[in-house]
Parts: C-alpha cells; structure tokens; sequence
C-alpha cells in the first residue's frame, strides 16, 4: 500500500520534441503503478549529469539511446519506495532508494524494475542511513563513472593521477577514490575551483595552454597516470609528461590506444560509495539545488559546465 493517500496524477518533465533546455516541459502525468518485478519510487531529488542533455539534445542522438518521445529527462534519482509490485524481494515500503532510470528520474514518481539495469528498466540501491536523498542522488552516473575511470588506471602509493575535469560532477569523486587509494592528485581546473579542489584532497593547476609546464613545476619528479574526465586536453598532456596509453583513461571521447571508462563497470561500487559517504571518508558537493519547476536555468547551470560539484533538482 501507498505510504501517504493514493493520487492519480503525478508531475514530469518531460520532452514534447528533442532539444536544448527551452524544450523541457513540467508535465502533469498519471502515477505509474508497479507491475510484477517492480517497484514504484516517490522521487525526492534527482541529480543532474551532462549525459542527460547530450542524449536529448536532437533526435539522432536521442535515437541511439533508445529514446523515443514524449520523453522524460535525468537518469539519477532518491527517494522512498511507496508501491511493490507482485514477486519483489528484497524492498519493501517504506525503504530509501536510491539508483538510476534511463530519461525519466525528474518526475514525481519512477518505477524500477528491481532486477533490471540503468538503460533497461532501471537500478535501485537501498540508501545507508546518514546519506540524505540529495547526497544519494548525485551517486549513481558519476559514482559509476568515477570508479570505472579509476580502475582502469590503478591508481596506488607513489603514483602521481593527472585528473583532468576534476571540479565536475565526475571529478569530486574521482580525485577522492584516487586519494584513497594512496596517490598524489593533481587536478585541472579554473582559478576559481583552487579552493574546491584543495577541500577534495587534490593540488590544483589551471587548464589550457601551458598545461605541462604547470604539471612539470609541481611535479618535477613526473606524471604516473591521468583521468581525462572533460575532452581530450588531459590526455594530451598526460602524453606530453610521458605516461604510458595503459594509464591513461577518458569517460568524454575515444582516441587510439587509450582505453575509455565505461560507467556499467562500476556499479559494483556504488553500495561502497555510499557507505563511504556514510561513515564521513568521502564528500560530495553540491554546487547547487533547484524545485523542479526550475528545471530550465538548472540544465542551463549544469550544461555550461563551469559548476564545482552537481546540481540537483527537489521534487
């Protein structure tokens, strides 16, 4: 049964046709109800990632994700379980979630099928205590994506990590798994982001031209590995300062001989992630928070990519 009184319309947002921000539409919908195999997720926040504009923003792209509209928009989600469907184990009513649906996390209500995937069905992880929903629906892309990033590099003591991107939403995490690993990090980023950059554990150097003198100054003794988590600048540069294509990894585009990260591997540790989280070892900052009918100027936010930390949206 529904924790609160059963309603029959719930809100979305929701794409009528493919494109940027000013597409977004808050949409009264009708409240899903779980199937067998499914539960139902009153949404408490959604994090943004910059895969949800790129996927929407036309109708080729958004055809090769397998998107079809009208669609809904954010992959991240948290909240409360307030329907199970039929053969469910493992969830029951009542229990914070938190996870990933492909397009359709900003909406009142999702439905997950509890033993489906982030692109087919969807994912739910149960939420520790001492995370709030916010804090849990940042986790999912970038925590996938950060840990992926870093395995495939192995970062460990003595090693030197190039993190390029490191103030993003992808980057707060991976400088911080990288620092726990035991390595120096050192990570790109605007004048602005030094602070931020330094309360992650990583020495900051500004992006752009010059980049290798600045990375050779701090690090005369030389670069180990890199994350590439923006473009291809870092990579660029991790060659320049003579670090090896196996050690070097990007999550943004593919080039040869470097091996891309791919988010699916990394769902392994999201429930360490969270426990992380938990217990006070890893931080996750939230640049800003917006109610969803803001939706517009949030996407804006996220997409100029210039936020240290995520954006998360309140419903």
């Amino acid at each position: 049964m529904p924790l609160n009184e059963p309603t029959t319309t719930s809100r979305a947002v929701q794409f009528e046709s493919f494109g940027g921000p000013e597409r977004l539409r808050l949409r009264e919908v009708a409240v899903p109800q779980a199937g067998p195999g499914q539960i139902r997720v009153r949404v408490a926040a959604a994090g943004l990632n910059p895969m949800d504009w790129f996927m929407t923003s036309d109708p080729e792209t958004a055809a090769r994700f397998g998107l079809r509209l009208p669609c809904g928009f954010g992959t991240d989600y948290a909240g409360t379980v307030d329907q199970v469907g039929a053969g469910v184990e493992g969830f029951a009513v009542g229990d914070r979630v938190f996870g990933g649906v492909l397009s359709r996390a900003v909406a009142d209500h999702v439905l997950v099928d509890v033993a489906g995937t982030i692109a087919a069905g969807g994912e739910a992880y149960h939420t520790p205590d001492g995370v709030d929903d916010r804090t849990a629906a940042t986790l999912t892309i970038a925590g996938c994506t950060a840990a992926a990033a870093v395995a495939v590099v192995k970062p460990g003591p003595g090693d030197t990590v190039l993190i390029g991107g490191a103030g993003g939403g992808v980057g707060v995490f991976a400088v911080q798994l990288a620092r726990r690993a035991g390595a120096r990090v050192i990570g790109t980023g605007s004048a602005a982001s030094a602070e931020a950059l330094r309360a992650l554990g990583a020495e900051p150097v500004t992006y752009g031209e010059g980049l290798v003198e600045r990375v050779r100054a701090l690090a005369p003794e030389g670069v180990t590995a890199a994350l590439d988590l923006h473009g291809t600048d870092t990579v660029h540069a991790a060659r320049a300062l003579g670090v090896p294509d196996h050690r070097i990894t990007t999550i943004a585009t593919q080039i040869d001989g470097i091996t891309p990260a791919n988010g699916a591997n990394g769902t392994s540790a999201l429930g360490e992630i969270a426990t992380l989280i938990a217990e006070g070892h890893l931080r996750v900052p939230i640049a800003a928070t917006f109610p969803v009918d803001q939706i517009r100027p949030a996407v804006e936010l996220q997409a100029a990519r210039h936020v240290h930390g995520k954006v998360v949206i309140d419903l």
